[in-house]
């Protein structure tokens, strides 16, 4: 039988399941608000959920594709196919405005500006918004944070550490 897409309109129960699946390297954003969920697919046998992974090798795309699957079954979707889908590729224009809020809220500054950061061409420091006192007065402490996506920040007026999700 012929694919047909499912958006959020025609099967709500699908995607509301889907937004209960968290990131695991960033437990407050839901799938839906990392934007790696590309499509829904239904067959009249199978149901084929399209991801896309943050950014290639990204180590926590094993335990997503695991916890799509373990939602869907529990609620009565059998046979699950997990598609990964390469391109195009994940930029960070892809999170939600509810997914930029939970990563302030949870301590990470979100991505700002354009996806592409040419200012380590320029030697120009980037002045990241501080996600606890909110301010500019903060600086680079290394390219890497926690995981490969986020670079590790200190704020020069509150002297907190903090994570910004790198935008790519």
């Amino acid at each position: 039988m012929i694919d047909t897409t499912i958006d959020m309109t025609q099967n709500t129960e699908i995607w509301q399941l889907l937004d209960q699946v968290t990131d695991p390297e960033v437990p407050v954003l839901t799938i839906l608000d990392l934007g790696v969920v590309r499509a829904v697919n239904k067959t009249a046998n199978q149901l084929e959920i399209v991801i896309t992974p943050t950014y290639s090798g990204c180590p926590a795309m094993d335990m997503i594709e695991v916890g799509i699957r373990a939602i869907l079954q529990e609620n009565g979707y059998e046979n699950v196919k997990i598609k990964l889908v390469l391109s195009p590729a994940w930029t960070t224009d892809w999170i939600s405005e509810n997914g930029r809020k939970k990563l302030k809220e949870y301590g990470i500054a979100p991505p700002e500006g354009n996806v592409v950061d040419k200012s380590v061409l320029f030697a120009e420091d980037k002045k990241i918004e501080c996600p606890r006192c909110g301010s500019r007065h903060t600086e680079m402490k290394s390219q890497f944070g926690s995981t490969a996506c986020k670079s590790l920040y200190q704020c020069l007026d509150c002297k907190e550490p903090f994570d910004y999700f790198k935008c790519h």
